[in-house]
């Protein structure tokens, strides 16, 4: 098992390397591996399981009777899936969790992981962290989402990782495709409007990274 994760992971961040295996063989756990592209949590599946990633990356996808998919976010190594299912009142799991390649997870019973959070308070501490920040991801996500044009999407993406990063130097995630995936609109018109951010100096676009060159002017798009 790769603890060196696990000890940087959000569940267990905190946790020395010796308490943490005594933690984990005090309860039942199993590590599952996952081809690309396969579903690890099924839509409206019972919500028994959280897992958390060990290797790869997964994504989980809200698909729609129309055909239309939103990509609601990725998930790396270190970080927990399905936890706000499990301890939900239907507990289902709300969309798909599908690996984007070869990945390895290890997955705790709801019962097990209430174990260990009750004989560590800094496990239940980080768990209600995660969920907290992932709560206000969503709501993020969803303010993105209410935005229907390409241009309004770039500026407010842009400005909401600003503002957690307190930089005005912005990392595209992995690539342009990436990030067009990720808001839901296509390549080509996403990497258009950021040229033209660009060419008006409102932004600075150098990849990897975007600079923000005048916010107001970024804000001013969300208003239009």
């Amino acid at each position: 098992m790769n603890y060196s994760v696990l000890e940087n992971s959000s569940l267990f961040k905190g946790i020395p390397l010796k308490e943490l295996k005594e933690c984990l063989e005090s309860v039942p756990h199993h590590i599952q591996c996952y081809e690309k592209d396969e579903v690890i949590f099924h839509l409206m599946d019972q919500a028994l399981l959280i897992g958390i990633i060990l290797e790869g990356r997964v994504q989980a996808q809200k698909s729609f009777p129309n055909g239309s998919q939103v990509n609601v976010s990725v998930r790396n190594p270190g970080e927990m899936i399905g936890p706000a299912a499990v301890f939900s009142l239907n507990r289902r799991y709300p969309c798909d969790i599908v690996s984007l390649g070869p990945a390895a997870i290890l997955m705790l019973h709801r019962e097990d992981l209430l174990t260990i959070m009750q004989k560590d308070v800094r496990i239940l501490e980080n768990f209600t962290t995660e969920i907290a920040s992932a709560t206000y991801m969503l709501q993020q996500r969803l303010e993105l989402l209410s935005y229907s044009g390409i241009v309004q999407k770039a500026a407010f993406w842009l400005l909401m990782q600003a503002r957690q990063s307190g930089r005005s130097k912005i990392k595209i995630p992995e690539s342009v495709s990436k990030w067009a995936m990720l808001m839901n609109v296509s390549r080509p018109s996403l990497h258009r409007e950021i040229k033209k951010l660009d060419e008006l100096g409102i932004i600075r676009y150098s990849p990897p990274a975007i600079e923000i060159l005048d916010a107001e002017a970024l804000e001013a798009i969300l208003g239009n």
